[in-house]
């Protein structure tokens, strides 16, 4: 038998990547409740009390920048006092013309990729899937706990045999916390409150490790402890290393962006082969140029767990998913305020994202 360990990772919304993806997703959706065609990309960087926000901005929406960046710290549970700096400039005429002429067109070329698998409810591989369930457990504890602090990240092994998930090898959780609790009933706290609770027991036994603070002392955490800026957890927002994944990010952007709306049309045409039982395991790629309507290129595979060929898996996408940004963009109705949902926890497998609905696919 051929064993396998795969590793992913969640991080909570404390951490400063994380408080800067928010940042950059409330700007949109504030955005977007005024003015469903803005075309968005701020960003944020954060160090220690000072913030910056900064990026394009193509909108007739009113936004205070500076008072939607620090609602965002005081809504993760970060009280101290913050120094905004907004640099934020109308976005190039050139880039403009290029996404509205015509036919809604693609804001900048790249290549996206779509992945589901059926190893889990959510289908989505498991360790990811794991990784985020132990993150949000970690916030929901730590908001019912003051001993607890917003700042955190989770890790989580799997073992395969012959391909198929098998046991939990390694569990990590490291979180920061108040002077007053010690390593000891921290590790207590975390085992019992947050991965005993999400964890399945038949994946679990006497050699799982469970590794609570590994480094020790975790009190300094958030934008004090380390820098912070969006877009740099695409690995946690998308499969978790599982499957490939593109050259942009997705928080900030607006849907004529196709780094992040034909990402997500992506995993809706992949997660429908899978739950439509046309394959165990599907992966899509896509590219697009800017300025082009449609997509340079569309490349389905099963890895060999479909009845199907990849060749006829890809004319079945083609007879039922339409992937020009424009149809990406009705089909989903990614034109409203719904990116908040999206930034902590993966952009996938969520039941409630319209990117996450069951489609029938007629063969």
């Amino acid at each position: 038998m051929t064993k396998m360990y795969f590793t992913s990772e969640s991080v909570t919304s404390g951490h400063p990547d994380k408080i800067c993806d928010l940042i950059a997703d409330s700007i949109l959706d504030a955005a977007l409740e005024q003015d469903p065609e803005a075309h968005m990309a701020v960003e944020a960087t954060i160090k220690d009390d000072l913030i910056l926000v900064y990026g394009e901005a193509g909108t007739a929406a009113s936004l205070d920048y500076e008072a939607i960046a620090k609602s965002v710290l005081r809504e993760i549970g970060y009280d101290e006092e913050y120094h905004v700096i907004t640099k934020v400039t109308i976005q190039s005429p050139e880039i403009r013309d290029a996404v509205a002429h015509g036919e809604v067109s693609a804001g900048d070329q790249g290549i996206m990729f779509g992945f589901a698998s059926d190893e889990t409810p959510e289908l989505m591989p498991f360790a990811i899937c794991q990784a985020h369930k132990l993150a949000a457990k970690l916030e929901e504890v730590r908001r019912s706990d003051c001993r607890l602090r917003p700042d955190g990240k989770t890790q989580v092994t799997a073992e395969y045999e012959d391909g198929k998930l098998k046991r939990i090898d390694a569990v990590v959780v490291s979180t920061q916390h108040t002077p007053d609790i010690t390593q000891e009933e921290l590790r207590e706290l975390i085992l019992e409150k947050v991965i005993r609770p999400v964890t399945d027991p038949g994946l679990i036994d006497s050699e799982t490790k469970f590794l609570i603070n590994p480094s020790g002392s975790f009190i300094v955490g958030g934008s004090w402890g380390d820098s912070g800026t969006t877009g740099r957890k695409i690995v946690v927002d998308s499969y978790g290393g599982y499957a490939p994944i593109g050259g942009g990010c997705f928080s900030s952007k607006d849907p004529t962006k196709v780094d992040r709306s034909a990402a997500y049309y992506a995993r809706y045409v992949c997660r429908n082969l899978v739950a439509n039982g046309l394959a165990h395991k599907a992966q899509i790629q896509l590219s697009y140029a800017i300025g082009e309507p449609e997509p340079v290129s569309v490349n389905v595979s099963s890895f060999g767990t479909s009845d199907y060929t990849d060749d006829e898996l890809s004319e079945i996408v083609r007879k039922n998913f339409n992937f020009s940004v424009a149809n990406i963009i009705r089909e989903l109705d990614l034109c409203r305020p719904i990116y908040r949902k999206t930034t902590n926890y993966g952009h996938f497998g969520k039941k409630d994202l319209p990117w996450e609905q069951f489609r029938k696919i007629e063969l």
